[in-house]
């Protein structure tokens, strides 16, 4: 009888096929495969399952997991299938028991949380340091809930579906980065054979359909906001009202505010200056110029925690800690606000562009901790630059607060190097 063929073993309908030599693939209702070998063992006949079938791409296996033995691996092709009925058959004829010659080496395969750290150990040395360090924090927030503690060789596209569920419309772009390191992990997961097939993607989108495109962040007009910031400091001082205040003087993002320490603000030189390992949109440092109402915010917190270190937090929660997310949005949502707290950026975004019309544009977006290419700054001059952003978010505060502002007219900027 003619043996199987690679093609054959990845195309096989369902039933028991024979390789020779008691070696069978067995292919379930499902598609599922594996392989069996039937031996004689101390005369009694016996049907021993030799491990799934690893999948091959044009014939070829990969390469990764050579290192492990065949009877460790829990996942094989049809060459490593007959090579290891062979030894079965041979440790059955010296008299031995093939099942425990089986298991001596077999281990099972990992979880997931273990294949996610064994993952990032074999490839984060080709990523970025954000990349690598949103490769294990975006899969502990989003994914190990559901997967962290299966078995990757049991995941289903089903199941990276629903660890996705909770984030696929309401965080669509962040859904699109969890999908693809899940798939990532059962990629690597299949070359190492603790699984028969790469990622499911095909069916994981069949389950999900199609992410929302993102939209805008829902924005408080403008013109709304200095009746808004009456209200925010009027009622009792808390430490997410006082870091939604400092994010609206400053147009930071939420994650910038909750990450600031007392070492990166120099209140001399009114600057809150962001290294560049937590700039998460580029890697470029970035210093933000504070206004009288940021100033003023920074000094209430000093005077709710005089005991502060330069590695504090200056939001820090009652351990601590950094504040969540929650702490500063919270404060809008108990108000029943249509709005969240990274929409003020837009605010701001457009209030620069209808009302100080003579502010570059490049001035602007910067203001925003937006990339700027260095030639576009380089035209205004570096320091000019900066005075330009400082003249801005000045106008800014002073608008927030009640207080004079003023259009900045072309002949108080500098719009050409010196």
């Amino acid at each position: 009888m003619a043996g199987l063929t690679a093609r054959f073993v990845q195309t096989a309908k369902q039933g028991r096929h024979c390789d020779g030599k008691g070696l069978y693939l067995l292919v379930g209702r499902t598609g599922c495969r594996s392989w069996i070998l039937r031996v004689q063992v101390r005369g009694k006949r016996r049907d021993i399952g030799l491990g799934g079938v690893l999948s091959t791409t044009f014939g070829m296996p990969s390469k990764v997991g050579d290192d492990v033995p065949l009877e460790g691996r829990t996942h094989l092709t049809l060459a490593e299938a007959r090579e290891l009925s062979i030894r079965l058959r041979n440790a059955a004829k010296a008299g031995k028991d093939p099942v425990a010659e089986l298991k001596r080496d077999r281990k099972l395969a990992p979880t997931f949380k273990e294949a996610v750290t064994t993952t990032h150990s074999a490839q984060s040395h080709g990523w970025g340091d954000k990349e690598a360090k949103a490769f294990l924090s975006s899969l502990e927030n989003h994914a190990y809930a559901s997967l962290g503690n299966k078995r990757v060789d049991a995941i289903t596209a089903d199941d990276v579906a629903t660890a996705l569920e909770p984030i696929w419309q309401a965080k669509p772009a962040t859904a699109k980065k969890v999908r693809r390191r899940i798939c990532v992990v059962l990629d690597y997961a299949s070359a190492k054979g603790w699984r028969a097939n790469a990622a499911p993607r095909e069916q994981v989108r069949a389950l999900t359909g199609k992410a929302k495109k993102g939209g805008n962040f829902p924005a408080m007009p403008y013109e709304d906001l200095p009746a808004y910031w009456t209200q925010l400091t009027s009622a009792r001082e808390t430490i997410g009202r006082l870091a939604l205040l400092f994010l609206i003087a400053t147009g930071a993002r939420s994650v910038e505010v909750r990450e600031a320490k007392w070492r990166h603000v120099d209140i001399e030189r009114a600057s809150w200056g962001r290294p560049a390992e937590l700039m998460r949109k580029s890697d470029q440092a970035h210093v933000v110029t504070l206004n009288e109402p940021a100033l003023l915010v920074l000094t209430k917190i000093a005077l709710l925690k005089p005991e502060k270190g330069p590695d504090d937090f200056i939001f820090a929660n009652r351990k601590g800690g950094m504040i969540s997310d929650m702490t500063i949005s919270k404060i809008m949502r108990d108000e029943e606000l249509p709005y969240v707290p990274h929409g003020f950026r837009t605010s701001l975004r457009t209030w620069a562009a209808e009302k100080q019309p003579f502010i570059p544009e490049p001035a602007a977006e910067s203001a925003l901790s937006h990339v700027i290419p260095d030639a576009v700054i380089k035209a205004y001059n570096r320091a000019k630059f900066l005075e330009m952003r400082r003249k801005l978010l000045d106008q800014w505060g002073a608008y927030l607060t009640g207080g004079q502002w003023s259009a900045i007219l072309p002949e108080n900027l500098v719009a050409q190097a010196a």
